[in-house]
């Protein structure tokens, strides 16, 4: 569930990406030693560090300015990098054909992470090549697979 503070980021992140061909992908607010601001944001072609440090600097600016966050934290604006976790449902159409972990919370035939080419998503089930759909709240998170 997101914070206030995500859902607003999230807004006037997607307000500064509108029309720059870049996607905003999440947006995180995490306590960890420090607060950390995580944007995820991404392009068909990839991103580079000129797009993370033009949307980090005009996105840090609007924030300073409506005073989102009023306790110190960092603003990290990176990839969502390899093994992204899919969320939207167009992060499952885009990815479909791929090759995707999938972490349950209990498991399911014996197995709690399954590994399999997605073939569908239709908001209520998650369906891998050769498998029975899994119900989405059986679903812990899905992440892109990566062959090592």
């Amino acid at each position: 569930m997101a914070s206030v503070v995500e859902k607003t980021v999230w807004e006037i992140a997607e307000s500064l990406l509108d029309g720059s061909g870049l996607e905003l992908v999440d947006v995180e607010y995490v306590k960890e030693k420090d607060r950390y601001l995580r944007v995820f944001i991404d392009k068909p072609e990839g991103i580079g560090i000129e797009d993370c440090q033009n949307l980090s600097e005009k996105l840090e600016s609007l924030l300073d300015e409506r005073d989102v966050i009023p306790e110190q934290y960092i603003l990290e604006v990176s990839s969502p990098g390899l093994d992204r976790v899919l969320k939207k449902p167009r992060d499952f159409e885009r990815e479909r054909g791929k090759q995707v972990d999938v972490s349950l919370y209990e498991p399911l035939d014996g197995e709690k992470v399954l590994v399999g080419t997605l073939t569908g998503y239709d908001g209520a089930t998650l369906t891998l090549e050769g498998r029975e759909p899994i119900p989405k709240e059986k679903i812990a998170q899905v992440r892109l697979h990566i062959d090592i």
